[in-house]
This record gives structure tokens, C-alpha cells and sequence, in this order.
């Protein structure tokens, strides 16, 4: 169990950040920049959250993410070098991407197929669904760099995840909009 005693600490004034494994990286690492946008996406689904207005189900879902995203960062905060650690690190499972695609099959049945590209608009929580969906995939994109990189290793299965998640948003977005009725859609050329 995680426990923090001290907010701050000082080693950060030079620029650099420790991941889990005790290694010192720069602040902008590639592997900071990922874990923190994954944190910047359980941000927004706080605000979101403010909104859910009695949907039980989808502020249970938006909580358990929450916590994914938490297991998420960890597992990118824990480089997987081929070393022996001292703890085992926790990482991203197949299941948690599972549970994604069946609440996302579960909220589809009741949306109408899309016939346009939707704005992210209508309600304020469709709204802020999206914000969590464009964070999400801006995190996708860096753990996917992340992955790329010569000598980084992510898991295929927390890769999964974040591809996944920013599907999960959009669908949801779309059942806030009292399941599709409320989305502003997209008129292309409209302003021309």
C-alpha cells in the first residue's frame, strides 16, 4: 500500500522525476509524458463525474476507470527492463480491456448507428466525456510512441487499454446525450 507522508521532497528541483523502479528521468521523458497524460485523463473524468446526475451505473464505471487508469499509470511508472524486481509491479490484465468492451456493447445497443461525425457538445456531461476521450487518446499516442521506441517496453495489454478507453468515452458521450438524441452533429461545409 502506497504511503505518503510528505508532499514534497525536493528531488524534483533538478528536473528529473523518479519512476517506480528508483531510476531518475527528466521530467519530459516520453515515459513521464505518458503516465501523465493518462493522469490528466483521470482529471477529466473527475469534472465529468460532477455531472453524472443519478446515472449509478455510469459514475460506478467512470469510478472504476479511475482506478484502472491509477493501475495504468503504476504500470508505466514501472519500466519492465528484464530485471528481477523486488515487488511484483503491477501492470494492466486482458480483463481490464474486456470489462471496457462490454460496458461499451452494453451502451451501444440502445445508440442509433451514427450517419455523420458528432461534435463534442450537447450535454455537460457528454461534453466532458469528450474532453476525457481527446485526453485519452492523446495519452494513447504516447504510450504508443513509448512502445515504439527502441529499448522501451509497454504492454501489449495496457496499450490495448488506453486504444480501448477513448472508445469507451465516445460511446459514453453518445449515451449521455440521452443515447444519441442530443448529439450536435456535424455538417460539413456549413460555414463556407
Amino acid at each position: 500500500m502506497v504511503k505518503l507522508n510528505k508532499i514534497y521532497t525536493r528531488t524534483g528541483d533538478d528536473g528529473t522525476t523518479g519512476l517506480a523502479t528508483g531510476d531518475r528521468v527528466a521530467k519530459w521523458d516520453l515515459r513521464v509524458e505518458a503516465y501523465g497524460a493518462v493522469d490528466e485523463t483521470n482529471a477529466a473524468i473527475g469534472i465529468a463525474r460532477l455531472h453524472v446526475d443519478g446515472r449509478v451505473h455510469m459514475d460506478e464505471a467512470l469510478s472504476r476507470i479511475q482506478n484502472d487508469l491509477f493501475d495504468l499509470g503504476a504500470d508505466l511508472a514501472t519500466p519492465d527492463k528484464g530485471e528481477k524486481l523486488e515487488w511484483e509491479p503491477l501492470r494492466i490484465t486482458p480483463e481490464q480491456t474486456k470489462w471496457l468492451e462490454t460496458q461499451i456493447d452494453a451502451m451501444n445497443t440502445d445508440i442509433p448507428p451514427l450517419d455523420s461525425f458528432v461534435l463534442p457538445a450537447g450535454t455537460a456531461l457528454s461534453s466532458h466525456l469528450h474532453m476525457a476521450r481527446t485526453i485519452s487518446r492523446r495519452a494513447e499516442r504516447l504510450i504508443a510512441q513509448l512502445a515504439a521506441k527502441e529499448g522501451e517496453i509497454v504492454s501489449p495489454a495496457a496499450l490495448a487499454y488506453a486504444n480501448r478507453l477513448s472508445d469507451y468515452f465516445f460511446v459514453a458521450a453518445r449515451a449521455a446525450n440521452n443515447n444519441g438524441a442530443k448529439d450536435v452533429k456535424w455538417v460539413p461545409g456549413a460555414n463556407r
